[in-house]
């Protein structure tokens, strides 16, 4: 393992203040999209910096939502990678307003969110409008096999991701006359990260470790593509 998956936090990171409680628990995609863009350049940069952030591994508590495959398969894996996915949950949730994989008649069905997690089973709702770029982007994230995920370097060139993007994240090749500045306050990843929370339909439940010991330990038995050893200890790609 190169290095534990991090959560990102860093402090250069702004982001704007959104007020509309009307938003029906999503984003528009401008908005998502303008959250997402400094989203990323965090974890470039925090990436840039060979930070490593993480929460501690007897202490975390969160939804099971944002792990990426193979932090679930327990297998050797870029924490640079496996940060990406998370980010692409994020996204998702920005967009739809419910995590990608889990179950929406049983949301609560742990073992059946890590299932849909490793086969990779995910769809936008036909009412919600997506352009094909973002569907796209969201494709090249949702990819079980790291080696054939998206990056973050690639990120920054997809087409999506560069539309709107701000002057401070732009380099001389990225450089746009279309740009158009942002008119919105700005505040901290801690205030974007609880806006995303009270704006999305929170998760179901939390699950501490001992928590996620029980269940995994029931689905290592049914599931043969899981691989988890007896501590099940488990790190969060955030």
């Amino acid at each position: 393992m190169d290095r534990p998956a991090m959560t990102v936090g860093p402090p250069c990171m702004e982001m704007p203040i959104m007020h509309d409680s009307d938003r029906a628990g999503r984003f528009s995609e401008d908005e998502a999209r303008f959250f997402f863009q400094q989203l990323i350049s965090g974890v470039s940069y925090c990436h840039r910096m060979s930070s490593v952030l993480h929460s501690q591994p007897n202490s975390t508590v969160g939804t099971p939502a944002y792990i990426a495959p193979e932090v679930l398969l327990r297998q050797q894996y870029d924490g640079k990678i496996a940060d990406v996915w998370p980010c692409g949950v994020t996204l998702y949730v920005m967009l739809v307003g419910s995590y990608p994989f889990e179950d929406p008649d049983e949301p609560k069905d742990f073992q059946k969110t890590i299932h849909r997690i490793l086969h990779i089973q995910y769809s936008i709702p036909d009412n919600i409008q997506v352009a094909p770029a973002c569907r796209h982007l969201i494709s090249r994230i949702f990819v079980a096999d790291p080696k054939q995920r998206i990056t973050i370097p690639e990120i920054f060139k997809h087409e999506w991701f560069l539309k709107n993007l701000p002057a401070d994240f732009m380099d001389e090749k990225t450089m746009s006359n279309q740009y158009e500045e942002p008119n919105q306050p700005m505040h901290s990843i801690d205030t974007i990260m609880q806006i995303i929370s009270e704006a999305t339909i929170p998760p179901v439940g939390l699950y501490n470790l001992d928590m996620i010991d029980d269940d995994m330990e029931d689905l290592d038995s049914d599931d043969p593509d899981l691989d988890i050893d007896s501590s099940g200890e488990i790190i969060y790609a955030v």
